[in-house]
């Protein structure tokens, strides 16, 4: 039987579907989300090639280290993207649907009626076809404008994706270091994701990956996006996927705070109080709620939340 998959998606890795020795090796990563390209990365001769070569991938065994595994299509009026989704839609490793250029609602309401129409049942136990989550690309000013209209379209939409490439050209903008010709978009792609309760808001490429300057660059460009309210990072090298993994988890510091926190704030419950300190910090029910999304995050990160809790279980409120 088909099982539910973490929404967790620090990293999302495009791989270009036009290269089966770049789809085998796939098999060797470790990533919360691979997206196998129909799109930018595959020419218009190769992408009938691109199809079959994702197909077959995905109908073979999973990769025990890719939690998630999703297909770029073309964007809606490029005349590929309906046979992108007839082609893999009911693949039985198919996870996720990246739509690129989502400008209006009617663009993600297209691509889910065609799944709708496409599904077939893949596993004789099931009741329903298993759906199929959709991540939407934002790409242009007009996307944007209708962020709203966007997020309360489809109910298969589990996210945003910031593609800033293609914004930089709609609005004739030139990419800096600093991003800072991004801050509007980027914050309103995230406040939207939040406001929506969207599990995954998935910020820009970083172009530069080769040696220490790369990285240097990537883990920057990560922090500020995790500082924005991103939850997640585009990867076009596998050389970027571990530092967006670590960069988006929560950190061994974190994990120990939050441990602290709840295991002081069952306590305090229990005695009646509402409000207590730690370390000298004032400990509320909002500080509770944060902790308890840190050690969520934690968890599905892979954290052996058994070990911290054992080594603070004798925390008390102060």
């Amino acid at each position: 039987m088909s099982v539910a998959r973490t929404a967790v998606r620090r990293a999302l890795l495009y791989v270009p579907g036009s290269s089966q020795k770049m789809l085998d090796k796939t098999r060797g990563l470790t990533a919360d989300c691979v997206a196998y390209d129909l799109e930018d990365s595959v020419t218009s001769n190769r992408k009938a090639e691109a199809r079959s070569n994702i197909r077959r991938f995905l109908e073979q065994p999973r990769a025990d280290g890719i939690k998630e595994c999703a297909v770029r299509i073309n964007a809606v009026g490029t005349g590929h993207e309906a046979n992108d989704i007839e082609a893999v839609c009911n693949a039985p490793n198919l996870d996720t649907l990246v739509i690129p250029k989502v400008n209006s609602s009617s663009d993600l309401k297209w691509v889910a009626d065609c799944i709708n129409h496409k599904r077939t049942f893949t596993d004789p136990e099931e009741s329903a076809p298993r759906q199929i989550k959709i991540l939407a690309l934002i790409e242009s000013a007009k996307a944007i404008s209708n962020l709203r209209e966007i997020c309360e379209t489809a109910a298969q939409l589990d996210g945003l994706i910031f593609a800033a490439e293609d914004f930089a050209l709609d609005l004739s903008l030139t990419r800096t270091p600093s991003l800072t010709e991004f801050l509007y978009a980027r914050s309103a792609i995230a406040t939207a994701c939040r406001a929506h309760d969207l599990p995954s808001t998935i910020d820009l490429v970083c172009t530069s990956y080769k040696g220490e300057e790369g990285r240097r660059v990537m883990e920057e460009e990560c922090l500020g996006g995790k500082g924005l309210g991103f939850n997640g990072k585009q990867c076009i090298h596998p050389d970027q996927v571990a530092i967006a993994q670590k960069a988006f988890a929560p950190s061994e510091d974190e994990v120990t705070w939050a441990a602290r926190v709840m295991i002081a704030d069952a306590k305090a419950d229990q005695n009646g109080r509402g409000a207590w300190t730690l370390d000298g910090k004032m400990i509320d029910v909002p500080v509770v709620g944060k902790a308890k999304s840190v050690l969520s995050k934690a968890e599905a990160c892979g954290f052996d939340l058994s070990a911290v809790k054992e080594k603070w279980k004798s925390q008390e409120p102060e």
